[in-house]
């Protein structure tokens, strides 16, 4: 196989389309990736499966598919040489990076954003909203050393 038959099989489910991140190609599904050839000069292409089917890829075909190094890789992106795989492992492949790309992505609709949520019976009576807003404001000042803090308030003027 080769850059374009990775290309064409990707492209041929449903809903993928062909985008680009950094400068590098990448086939998408719902906006999101599910694949790339990111390394393409090196014979290459990129799946992106969760850590367990990683696990099975590499555990079945460990000279086909190959963890990416650091923290992508742990998380599931994985290698695949192109010059070594047939059709049918590509196509199945892709189609398991595109199908859980999908299901990533239904769920991620299913939750209520955070003005949904008050939209849709969260607090909205604004003694809610204040309570909210001073916690979110002692959470963010936390984050901050009490020594930064202070400079921070020193220099523009403000006080407690």
């Amino acid at each position: 196989m080769i850059t374009s038959d990775f290309r064409r099989i990707a492209l041929s489910l449903e809903g993928a389309e062909e985008g680009s991140h950094m400068g590098q190609v990448d086939f998408r599904v719902g906006e999101r990736i599910f694949a790339t050839l990111a390394s393409e000069k090196q014979g290459l292409g990129i799946l992106m499966l969760t850590p367990e089917q990683q696990a099975a890829f590499v555990a079945e075909q460990p000279n086909l598919f190959i963890p990416i190094a650091g923290g992508w890789g742990k998380n599931g992106a994985t290698h695949v040489r192109l010059a070594e795989a047939n059709e049918d492992l590509l196509v199945g492949a892709l189609r398991t990076a595109w199908k859980t790309r999908v299901e990533k992505n239904q769920k991620v609709r299913s939750k209520p954003s955070g003005s949904a949520r008050l939209r849709n019976g969260g607090a909205s009576d604004p003694v809610s909203i204040e309570a909210a807003k001073k916690r979110k404001a002692e959470l963010r000042a936390r984050l901050i050393s009490p020594t930064a803090l202070e400079n921070v308030k020193r220099r523009y003027g403000l006080d407690d």
